[in-house]
Parts: C-alpha cells; structure tokens; sequence
C-alpha cells in the first residue's frame, strides 16, 4: 500500500530554552529571553476583556493594532503587516521572495529560524563569518552572488548579544545590490541605550528594500500570546499579504498588544530595570573573568574557558532551579546564555556565580 510522501525537508528543527527541570517544582526560567517583569496591567485587562469574543472571528487585518503602531511610530499603516509572533512575519518573506536555488545570507550565529524557513522553501542558507560573536558586513558583502535574496539582520543580535552601530547598517544596506532584500529583525531595540545605535525600523523606515519586524514577545512580556509585525515598502507588504493566512492574529492578542503599547510607563520601567541588573550581572561575570557581550539587550552569552565545562555550569544551576540556555543548536563552543530576569531572580543568579566560581 502506498501512502503519501511528504517533501524531504533536512533543516534541523528549532529547539526552544527549556522551561521546567524535571522533578523541580518552580523552576527559575533564564533561557528564553522572556520580560523580566512580565507583560503590562493593561494588558492583561485588554486580553481579559475580550473573552466574551471567543466565539467570534478576530479582524483579519488586526486594523486598530495596525494604527496603534503607526500613530506610535509615526509610520504609515498601509506599509504594516500583523503576524502571530514576528518570526511569522519572516516566513511569511521566505513564502513570498525564496525559490529553489536562491541564497539567503545569515551572520555565523544567528537565530534559526532565519535558517530554517529558508530551507524550508528551497533556499540554500549562506553564512557570514563573524568577529569576536560580531556581524561582520563585509563578510555579509563577500557572500554576495546573483543567487542572493535575502540577507537576514537582528540587530541586537541573538544569541550573541553583539550589535551593528548605525553606520555599519547603512554601509551594509548601500553596498548590497538593490535587488537583495534586507530583512532587520528588531526583536530586542526597546533595550538598546548605547548612542551608536539606531533601530532597523527608524533608520530604514522609508527604504523600499528593506523589511524591519518587531515582536510583542520581549519586553512587551506577551510572548503565550503570539504577536509581532512588520514593516516595509507597500510592494513588500503587497507580497507579504499574498501569502498570510485570514485571521492570524487572535483578538485577545490584538488587543493585548494596543494596550501594551500605550502603556509607556510600563516600557519605561522594564527599560530601567534591565539598565540596572544587567550592568550588575556584567561586572560579575568580569570578576570572574567570564567572557561576555557587554550590556545591550536582556540577556548575556556566557564563554567559558578551556578550565570551565559549560554542560557542568548548566548543571550546577539547574541543581539550584535556574535554567540556562545551552548553545549546542547554535554551534557555539562551552557557552551559555542567561536571561536578565526580575531583582530576585537576578540576586540569586549572582550569589551563585559567586558559589560556583
């Protein structure tokens, strides 16, 4: 009896940080890069508002989300497009722009789905060279063939949690051909306090081959919700739209997002918080002589040297109910990577450093 045979697909499949030890009871979750502080008040009440609307289709075109973000940002709201989580947004772009035989460039270490979605859709993944767990754009530029299709940029980047200064992104964006699409992913910009950097999103705001997207999942704190978009030229939102399915985006997630939005003094907080504890959490992996990015998103790549087994670290922080995020998936040699979480999480992930090492 024949069945049918699915297409051979031998991307490796995403793996998530993991969220609970087994056998531990309130385990602390460091791995996911998940807010500190969780999601707004308002929020919440938004999302809990619209249980009465369970029975009900959502908005399709997630309309008053969509001009919520473009009264914020000051953008236009024809040019957004509303996704259940941002990196639906970037399959939605490999749906849309890859064929068979195309090439997508991505930085060395660079979240999977970049990778996986191409492959997904025919594409071959080309990868850039880094420095020092940096983007290297002329690497970028080297990698460059009439194949290329899309280059894919978070910036911050993860897992690294090393950035492009606002010169190198325009410097990338002027020496690809103008036929390449970028695609900048925004996922941790809230974050970002250094001077040198500017987000995708206001720098590239009017570029036409450009595609910036943002996600609600960070310090909005609305990550079980699925939410993200994006934006770009109406001819790349024209294309987007093609290929996204009626009603991805739940009305509890809608309007969830509006209200998180709105809530400034909300983001404000988060921001401060992140400002204090990860400038405490970097002096103490440097007195311990632990290499890391320095302070820029929500969280740290931790690496260890040859004297320092990253597998026993994670172990001995499990053992204490702290999840870690290992780097096996990323290809990243003996490291770690820890989340900034709130104040007491924070204290107890410094007071073992400081048992361990």
């Amino acid at each position: 009896m024949n069945f049918p045979k699915a297409k051979k697909i031998t991307t490796q499949r995403y793996e998530g940080g993991l969220s609970k030890i087994p056998g531990v009871t309130k385990s602390i979750k460091l791995s996911s890069n998940e807010s500190a502080l969780g999601c707004s008040s308002l929020a919440l009440q938004a999302f809990i508002k619209t249980k009465n609307k369970i029975s009900k289709y959502p908005d399709s075109n997630s309309s008053l989300l969509k001009k919520t973000i473009a009264s914020k940002f000051k953008l236009n709201q024809d040019r957004i497009i509303v996704g259940c989580g941002s990196d639906e947004i970037i399959s939605f772009a490999c749906q849309a722009f890859l064929e068979k035989k195309d090439e997508v460039i991505v930085p060395q270490f660079s979240f999977l789905m970049y990778r996986i979605y191409s492959q997904i859709n025919g594409a071959k993944v080309v990868a850039a060279k880094e420095k020092n767990f940096k983007t290297d754009i002329y690497a970028i530029l080297k990698c460059v063939t009439k194949k290329t299709k899309i280059v894919f940029l978070a910036n911050p980047n993860n897992p690294t949690g090393t950035y492009l200064n606002k010169s190198e992104l325009k410097t990338l964006r002027n020496k690809l051909p103008s036929r390449v699409l970028l695609l900048i992913d925004d996922a941790y910009c809230e974050y970002m306090q250094t001077k040198d950097y500017t987000s995708g999103l206001e720098l590239f705001k009017n570029s036409k081959n450009v595609l910036v997207t943002r996600t609600f999942s960070k310090i909005y704190g609305l990550a079980s919700l699925r939410l993200g978009w994006g934006y770009a030229s109406k001819d790349v939102i024209s294309s987007l739209m093609n290929v996204k399915p009626p009603f991805n985006v739940t009305a509890g997630a809608e309007a969830a997002g509006v209200a998180a939005l709105k809530d400034t003094k909300w983001i404000k907080k988060n921001i401060k918080h992140n400002n204090i504890w990860s400038l405490q959490i970097y002096k103490k992996l440097k007195e311990k002589k632990i290499k890391c990015n320095f302070p820029s998103a929500n969280f740290f790549l931790m690496q260890f040297d040859k004297s320092c087994d990253a597998n026993n670290v994670f172990k001995k922080f499990a053992q204490s109910k702290i999840i870690l995020r290992k780097m096996n998936n990323y290809k990243i040699k003996n490291s770690l990577r820890v989340t900034v979480g709130n104040a007491q999480e924070c204290r107890l992930f410094i007071k073992l450093l400081d048992r361990i090492f």
